[in-house]
């Protein structure tokens, strides 16, 4: 099912880009939340060490707003947008088989559909990607996140600045911000060290301990402690990564988002970087004729040779977790524009057969 599972997400104006040529962005400014700034705040003391404009200025120097809003508003959007004879739930893909003319899916409850072309967007776990590359497990960063949304009501009165924070500590950080137009919502999503391995499938369901939390985060800034003290559950779950793969594509067969280019979420980008592939891999398949297997294999060889380049970028900045700590020009991302990005007709970057 769909549900408006507990997370908040930051869509920069390069993701509200995609969402604005997508026909969703008068009805996603009436639910989420505009930042005026973007802080970047110590740990302890609160000191500002970058501020980022936001609000009408990500207009005019992005040319595209910056949005804060819950998971659910956003899936429900794009649900909205795809006939719902498109969207089958409960089927899990046990494997794939492919030939000339198409490609089989079997799932575990033993049925099958035929497709011309799979997407494996299924995620840091990718069933398609095992399959395409071989069994590989993602590394444990070290590091575990926590998260949740809760009414804003249960902090008293207290009220957060009309901004999306990062507070900075030593080796932790957690970032906050209302996920909801009326600010009736609060988010916030942390990264710590984790003494042991603790991993999890990929899931926004495995609760988390507040009193661990809490403990994790005593010394910092008393408007992270009202968040956190008015917080009433939290979800937990690892951090994993991956390295650039090999390639993203077999046959009539390609992945897409963290199923090929997992990246931590320290830049907001994971989805972002999801969305941008959409855009690129939807204007390639354009180009193709379905009947040709070497037109349909050549047009997911463009998307990959397109967005890899930009997305390992993306994937590699993230990593590093020092984005807008301080002062950054943020063009290169926040600007991109994908519905513009010029898409060759053919790609020299990657040298793959058709299988």
């Amino acid at each position: 099912a769909f549900a408006r599972v507990g997370a908040g997400i930051q869509m920069t104006p390069n993701a509200m880009k995609v969402l604005r040529g997508l026909g969703l962005e008068e009805r996603l400014r009436a639910v989420a939340f505009e930042p005026q700034k973007g802080l970047n705040r110590d740990y302890d003391t609160g000191k500002v060490t970058n501020e980022l404009p936001l609000g009408e200025g990500s207009e005019e120097r992005f040319g595209a707003p910056y949005l804060l809003m819950h998971r659910g508003d956003l899936h429900r959007g794009l649900e909205d947008l795809v006939p719902a004879a498109s969207v089958h739930l409960t089927r899990k893909l046990a494997r794939y088989e492919q030939d000339a003319q198409g490609v089989t899916l079997h799932f575990t409850d033993g049925s099958s559909a035929r497709a011309d072309v799979l997407i494996g967007a299924d995620g840091v776990h990718s069933v398609v990607r095992e399959q395409m590359l071989g069994p590989e497990k993602p590394r444990f960063t070290g590091r575990v996140a926590y998260r949740t949304t809760f009414p804003a009501s249960l902090m008293g009165g207290v009220r957060l600045p009309a901004a999306r924070t990062k507070w900075w500590g030593p080796d932790r950080h957690i970032v906050i911000y209302y996920v909801t137009r009326n600010a009736d919502e609060v988010y916030f999503v942390t990264s710590q060290p984790e003494g042991v391995e603790w991993m999890t499938p990929e899931s926004w369901s495995s609760k988390g301990k507040l009193e661990e939390l809490r403990a994790a985060f005593a010394a910092f800034h008393p408007e992270v402690q009202a968040v956190l003290a008015a917080c009433p559950e939290v979800y937990k779950w690892a951090l994993l990564e991956r390295d650039a793969l090999r390639t993203w594509v077999d046959g009539r067969v390609a992945l897409l988002g963290d199923a090929c280019h997992p990246m931590t979420p320290y830049m907001a980008q994971g989805a972002a970087s999801a969305l941008e592939d959409s855009v690129i891999l939807a204007r390639s398949l354009a180009q193709a004729d379905a009947a040709d297997p070497a037109s349909v294999h050549q047009a997911l060889v463009r998307y990959e040779a397109v967005r890899k380049p930009r997305a390992s970028a993306i994937q590699g900045t993230s990593r590093e977790n020092t984005w807008m700590r301080q002062a950054t020009d943020p063009m290169w991302v926040y600007g991109h524009d994908v519905w513009q990005e010029p898409l060759p007709q053919r790609s020299e970057e990657h040298t793959s057969e058709l299988q």
